[in-house]
C-alpha cells in the first residue's frame, strides 16, 4: 500500500474511533444521570482503577502499556467532565474534579 492509501485507512480509523468515543460517552451521561438520582459521587477511584488495568491488559501493542494509560486517564477525564455537566456542579466542592 502507498502512504496514500495508509493514510485513508488511518482517517477511516479515526472516524471510528469518534463514532465509539461517542458511544461511550452517551454511556457516560447515563450513568451520570443514575448518579445523580442514587446520589452517587462523581469520581469513583476504585471503577477507574479497574478500568485503567483492564485496558492495559487487552492492550497487544505496538503501543506501550504506559501510553495506553495515558490515552485513557485522558478519556476518562473527559467522560468526568461530561457526568459533571449532567449531573450540576454540585459534585465539584466534594472532591468529585479529581
Amino acid at each position: 500500500m502507498s502512504v496514500e492509501d495508509w493514510r485513508r485507512k488511518i482517517d477511516e480509523i479515526d472516524r471510528k474511533l469518534v463514532e465509539l468515543l461517542n458511544e461511550r460517552s452517551h454511556c457516560v451521561l447515563e450513568i451520570g444521570r443514575l448518579k445523580k438520582v442514587d446520589r452517587t459521587p462523581l469520581y469513583q477511584p476504585d471503577r477507574e482503577r479497574q478500568v485503567l488495568e483492564a485496558v492495559e491488559a487487552a492492550n497487544r501493542g505496538p503501543l506501550s502499556a504506559a501510553a495506553i494509560r495515558r490515552l485513557f486517564e485522558r478519556i476518562l477525564d473527559e467522560a468526568r467532565s461530561v457526568e459533571r455537566h449532567v449531573m450540576g456542579d454540585s459534585d465539584k466542592a466534594e472532591g468529585g474534579n479529581h
